[in-house]
């Protein structure tokens, strides 16, 4: 693990457990194993999850008796907070206005606690919210306005005492809404078709669809009403006029500024002894920071002649060219073991996610035939790189950008189990195995496995279908090389020494990996000793099978019998013995038929 939090970050912290902890049977953050002397990311600090960089990224103590507060100024120290759920305590008091220092956060769950008080108004504020769910609880005031909040997707309000009318939501991106029992009032907006009346019910001055409870005509307005309103409507249209007009110029000046100042690849002559000319390739941020990466060459136009600069596709009904990318604004959102990835601003309104790769041990000709290869090779649900860059010290890859987060993100995220169910992740492992098998067929003859595949690695596009990400771009040692190293010391008759281990082989553990993911609820957590394969086994070893599933599928009404031949499959595909596991095609075949045998159930149900 190459960060982790710093002092600072450990403190708040502490400070955050020891108020959540105030009145509860364990009285401080010591019983959950947050203390200074320790690290969040390397240390078992009860309910925190890390990136792979070492960053705190979920806090998740749903049940866990807790009867304080919270307090957002220390938990917002930790910048790279993603998911924070406390579902199902004793959590009272108000949700301050600094919880909108928590920027990163995609999941924010506070359902059944005893929270009072108006949610702030700094929560329209966290651009990058996903899940909203704070039901159950003592809520009073307005809803809050999340109208600059594009990627909303639920909002879980009901059985509070919230009032007023309900703000003009995106209800066509929204995939769940309730804000039934409270005391809500005035005309329902225009939810597309999309819920209906128990998403509403419990409302007594609610009216208008889906209720069937009709909205009393709007009274004649007097004279002199009419005009102060008329004279509002001109005046407000006015200011839109200027707005719009004081937009064009600033888009204007911007783009001035870009051909002016363009980031591209600057050239500064300095004296070597050498004769080198050092050069460096910048971003910049939105924030005007420039995040560089120098190297030398002998000119601009050598490095030029000798550098692999290829538009493999173009994103969108605009034609792409490789200086937009270099123009464009970026911001730095992740750094890696071999490099950052940026999320890059293209005029035309398009957004790519660019990996910056560096001291990665890969010729530039492999990687170059890679990359041609799988750009060849289409399935809709594997991102496909649109761009590449290759030089001497660095390489750049370009896809385009998905906004709404990871397999892990959803799943792990998703802890009251309400926003994914049996039949969505069934339907996920169906068309990752689908798409896995059709690239392992198409890729096997050049040898490209993907090598790196985890639910970090699948992502959602904006119509929530899953797509693999990074296929073929990385082969690092992940968790199913590492138990295939354990096997090969402990079981050496029973693999394979025809050179390394497939990584086709590979892949179809790591598919397993996921499978028992979907099932269990849990984390594969590669750093803190718990291999997730390992205790499955150990559990249905002691005839405790039903025990792996995750509790929200049996709380759901899943089918166990298809839970069972789900973990089947998991168990064929991480078979200690890379050559008695089943291809992915035999693996596809068989999740398709699992789905197709749970479609048809739910039908004649």
């Amino acid at each position: 693990m190459t960060y982790s939090e710093d002092g600072v970050v450990k403190q708040a912290l502490v400070r955050f457990m020891d108020q959540l902890a105030v009145g509860s049977p364990q009285r401080n953050a010591w019983y959950w194993g947050w203390n200074l002397a320790s690290d969040p990311c390397t240390s078992i600090w009860q309910g925190v999850t890390c990136s792979e960089e070492g960053y705190v990224e979920a806090i998740v103590l749903d049940g866990s008796s807790l009867y304080g507060t919270i307090d957002f100024t220390s938990l917002c120290k930790a910048m790279s907070l993603q998911i924070l759920s406390l579902n199902r305590n004793s959590l009272h008091g108000f949700i301050s206005k600094d919880i909108g220092a928590c920027k990163s956060l995609t999941h924010l769950y506070l359902s059944e606690n005893n929270f009072s008080g108006d949610l702030p108004s700094s929560l329209g504020g966290l651009e990058n919210l996903h899940w909203l769910h704070v039901a159950n609880n003592k809520f009073t005031g307005e809803l809050p306005n999340m109208v600059h909040v594009p990627g909303l997707i639920s909002l879980l309000a009901e059985n509070n005492k919230f009032s007023g009318e309900i703000p003009d939501f995106d209800f066509s991106k929204l995939m769940e809404f309730n804000v039934s029992n409270n005391n809500l009032e005035g005309l329902i907006p225009d939810v597309k078709g999309k819920f209906q009346s128990d998403s509403f019910s419990g409302n007594r001055n609610l009216c208008g669809n889906p209720l069937p409870m009709a909205c009393p005509p709007t009274p004649p307005k007097k004279d002199r009403e009419s005009l102060i309103n008329s004279l509002a409507i001109y005046s407000g249209y006015a200011l839109l006029a200027l707005i719009i007009l004081f937009f064009f110029a600033y888009k204007l000046i911007r783009k001035f500024k870009a051909k002016k100042e363009p980031l591209i690849v600057n050239k500064e002559v300095t004296h070597e002894p050498s004769g080198v000319t050092p050069t460096e390739f910048s971003f910049e941020n939105k924030s005007g920071i420039e995040m560089k990466s120098e190297y030398s060459m002998t000119s601009l136009e050598s490095e030029m002649n000798t550098s692999t600069l290829v538009v493999l596709s173009s994103p969108g009904p605009y034609a792409l060219r490789f200086e937009d990318i270099l123009r464009a604004p970026a911001e730095l959102v992740g750094r890696g073991m071999h490099g950052s990835l940026y999320k890059v601003w293209l005029d035309n309104g398009v957004f790519l996610a660019v990996k910056r790769i560096r001291d990665w041990g890969i010729s530039n000709q492999d990687f170059e035939r890679r990359m041609n290869k799988i750009s060849q090779v289409k399935h809709p649900y594997v991102m496909s790189p649109v761009v590449y860059y290759c030089s001497r010290l660095e390489k750049l890859l370009a896809y385009e950008y998905m906004e709404n987060g990871s397999l892990f993100k959803m799943l792990h995220g998703s802890q009251s189990g309400q926003s994914f169910d049996w039949g969505s992740r069934l339907s996920i492992a169906a068309n990752i195995a689908d798409a896995l098998a059709y690239m392992h067929e198409e890729l096997r003859e050049s040898g490209i496995a993907h090598g790196n595949i985890k639910s970090n690695n699948i992502l959602f596009s904006k119509n929530m279908d899953p797509c693999i990400s990074e296929y073929g771009l990385m082969v690092i040692e992940t968790q199913a090389q590492s138990a295939l190293s354990r096997t090969r010391s402990k079981k050496s008759n029973n693999v394979t020494t025809h050179g390394a281990y497939s990584t086709f082989k590979v892949d179809v553990y790591a598919f397993g990996v996921i499978l028992l993911e979907l099932l269990t609820g849990k984390v594969v957590q590669e750093n803190s000793g718990f291999d997730l394969a390992q205790w499955v086994n150990s559990v249905v070893r002691e005839e405790w099978t039903v025990e792996v599933f995750d509790k929200h599928l049996i709380s759901q009404g899943a089918s166990e019998e298809r839970m069972v031949n789900m973990l089947q499959v998991a168990f064929k595909c991480i078979n200690p013995s890379p050559d008695e596991r089943p291809s992915m095609i035999e693996v596809a075949a068989m999740t398709i038929s699992l789905k197709e045998e749970d479609d048809r159930s739910s039908i004649t149900f």
